[in-house]
């Protein structure tokens, strides 16, 4: 379904469970409200009304800065849109509440702007966790350190976010990505934990999945993107860093937050329930690539799909792409819900049975 790469890539995409023993399932500890705030996503909508889960933020509740060009001498500029993604996710257990950061979004001071705007603590963020190593993901890690002001931070991450690659289109120059240092890294503060398995954080609360299993016939990654191993550029389409964020809400199911998807939004999702036996997604939120030429055809097997699993709530962001986006909100209409750098969405656990 997606063209590129050649043969060698085609053979890599093939369906295949990740390598290593599997951990089936994992005991993931339900909590009884997750609070997800968009610190970064492609775009910013001051008119979008609430929406369900979903809290809007709006220029009037915004602080305002200096503009010589207005008679009050400021103005109000609402948040930064990029192209990356970014979420807050705060989970509480009782009264116990545990703040993670995923991904920081595109440009070193994105994050750390909409942090500021909209008065959010760095200094509450107990762990990072960082969906693979491409720019739009990895770019905020430099305003998040100015944020933090010091300290050791947790940084989980796959060990293959340090590869060095590149998209190789046919006809056009080879575009080398930017590779995250992970001494700098550590410069800043972050103390990085390399994990392929899934792993649990903050008083197993949080499950980050680790590798995906890619087990759909249509997902198959990422065409033309190129990894260079041993001094020679190969196929890379899995793109194996790629992991997710999942949460557990009592008497609900299970929350799922991705990065770009390049594991495949099905793919993600399957793996999710599998890993934590869990039989609902009470929501999916993120990106899930499937915008461009080499996408698009595998749109309505991955709307299909998700018509099948259900969720209550799908919200696909970032690198979703318009077209997939008005497939969601056709097929799934009271499910989808249109994403926008600082909506906050609740999920609450389901009241007790009478």
């Amino acid at each position: 379904m997606c063209d590129g790469g050649g043969q060698a890539a085609a053979r890599i995409s093939a369906p295949r469970p990740a390598e290593g023993a599997a951990v089936d399932p994992v005991r993931l500890e339900p909590v009884d409200e997750m609070v997800l705030t968009m610190l970064v996503d492609n775009s910013f909508d001051a008119l979008l009304a609430d929406s369900g889960s979903a809290r809007r933020v709006r220029l009037e509740h915004l602080p305002t800065v200096p503009a010589a060009q207005y008679e009050e001498g400021r103005t109000s500029p609402g948040l930064i849109a990029e192209h990356g993604f970014s979420a807050l996710v705060t989970v509480r257990r009782g009264t116990t509440s545990h703040t993670v950061l995923f991904d920081t979004g595109l440009s070193p001071d994105g994050l750390a702007t909409n942090a500021e705007r909209l008065g959010i603590d760095a200094g509450a963020i107990e762990a990072v966790v960082l969906s693979h190593g491409h720019l739009d993901h990895s770019g905020g890690f430099g305003g998040l350190a100015r944020l933090r002001r010091g300290g050791s931070l947790p940084l989980a991450v796959h060990p293959l976010v340090w590869s060095h690659r590149r998209f190789a289109l046919p006809g056009r120059p080879a575009w080398e990505l930017p590779t995250l240092s992970r001494s700098a890294l550590e410069a800043e503060g972050f103390a990085v934990v390399e994990r392929r398995q899934p792993s649990l954080l903050l008083d197993g609360a949080v499950l980050i999945t680790g590798e995906v299993d890619r087990t759909t016939e249509f997902e198959r990654g990422l065409p033309f993107h190129e990894a260079r191993r041993d001094g020679e550029w190969e196929p890379d389409p899995l793109v194996l860093d790629e992991q997710a964020l999942v949460v557990l809400v009592r008497g609900r199911g299970l929350v799922v937050l991705t990065g770009c998807g390049h594991a495949g939004a099905v793919n993600i999702a399957r793996h999710a329930l599998r890993l934590t036996g869990t039989d609902r997604l009470h929501a999916m939120l993120g990106g899930f690539h499937l915008t461009g030429p080499a996408f698009e055809p595998i749109i309505e097997p991955t709307v299909a799909a998700f018509a099948d699993l259900a969720p209550d709530v799908l919200v696909p962001a970032h690198c979703t792409g318009w077209k997939a986006q008005h497939r969601f909100a056709a097929v799934l209409p009271d499910a989808f819900v249109p994403n926008a750098v600082g909506t906050s969405f609740t999920f609450g656990a389901a009241p007790p049975a009478a």
